[in-house]
């Protein structure tokens, strides 16, 4: 068996040179080379991820990571005082960095460190990142998290992506975890999804709103003094509105003596409706102008009856065709062939 061992100032490497295997402190290892394989994964990550889920991704994957090596070594050293010691050393030698832990206060349970030449700093340096990557500090809260038997989070105080001479971390007891960041970004994209939601839906709902005005009641001239105005579909508050406002102000630009209202199209009658026919008919009485109600089905007429409706002294036929024949004959006019 082909076997090669290396112990760099106290950390020990192996190579399995049968099998293909790389042990680093007896745990397998795999090399990746950092400004291109490993700028590669962050890109992919954050291509198919999107930026602020990759940053996520990573932090919560440090944190983990974090967490792994310092449950590790309370097995295998034990006291907290002499892992942080081996620590900066072990990360040395894998190309983590150089680390200096500058405080630490397991009575207060907080910690300050600095890192220099990081891997995640290689490697957002290959990106061009102008922030502070998120799996380092992440990585260090698992880690003093776990020695410190209390949960722990971080904020960077120096970066050396921004031109510092080193990053420093400074850690700190917390209720902040990655869950709960994974929760929170959920969450706000939950929010955010459904506030565009909202707004496409009120906008297609306010275009369709100002659609439907123009073309479910239009103000249709049939010759000089007649005007047809259908009324189609249900007529709420707004829209009943909105037809009675624009009747009034076309009623005087046409000189219209007569206008026939067409229910032929009319839906969900209830008695806001007819209160609106009635209402429509006095208004455009005001300006002088006579209503005609045509397309009243036995249907209609059965409501209107029942609810004690009465519309005596309005002309009401049933068709279109009729209600014209009867204002040209009001007029004293009437269609001849040539």
């Amino acid at each position: 068996m082909r076997r090669e061992h290396k112990d760099v100032n106290g950390s020990f490497f192996e190579w399995d040179l049968d099998n293909g295997d790389i042990f680093f402190e007896n745990d397998e290892v795999v090399l990746f080379w950092v400004k291109t394989a490993f700028k590669t994964l962050f890109d992919s990550i954050e291509e198919i991820a999107g930026d602020k889920e990759a940053q996520l991704v990573l932090e919560t994957a440090g944190y983990r990571t974090g967490k792994i090596v310092s449950n590790f070594y309370s097995n295998t050293i034990g006291d907290p005082q002499d892992i942080l010691k081996k620590l900066p050393n072990t990360y040395l030698t894998a190309g983590w960095g150089k680390t200096d832990i500058v405080s630490v206060s397991f009575e207060e349970k907080t910690a300050k460190i600095h890192v220099r030449n990081g891997w995640e700093y290689k490697v957002n340096v290959a990106q061009k990142k102008q922030d502070e990557g998120t799996f380092l500090p992440g990585h260090w809260a698992g880690v003093f998290s776990g020695l410190f038997n209390n949960n722990v989070w971080y904020k960077v105080t120096k970066s050396q992506v921004k031109g510092e001479e080193y990053s420093e971390y400074e850690f700190f007891p917390s209720s902040v975890t990655p869950s709960l960041n994974v929760k929170t970004m959920i969450q706000e994209q939950k929010e955010a999804a459904q506030a565009e939601l909202e707004k496409v839906t009120r906008e297609r709902t306010n275009s369709l709103s100002e659609i439907i005005k123009e073309i479910s009641s239009p103000i249709i001239p049939v010759m000089d003094s007649i005007l047809v105005v259908p009324l189609i579909g249900r007529y709420d508050e707004l829209r009943a509105e909105e037809l009675l406002d624009r009747t009034l102000l076309n009623l005087p630009r046409y000189k219209a003596t007569h206008l026939i209202a067409d229910l032929t199209s009319l839906k969900g009658v209830n008695d806001y409706t007819l209160d609106f026919i009635d209402k429509f008919v006095k208004a455009t009485s005001i300006l002088g102008t006579k209503c005609i109600l045509v397309g009243i089905s036995s249907e209609l007429s059965i409501q209107i009856t029942q609810r004690g409706h009465r519309i005596d002294k309005v002309p009401c036929l049933s068709t279109l065709q009729k209600g014209v024949m009867h204002a040209l004959d009001e007029l004293g006019l009437e269609l001849t062939k040539k």
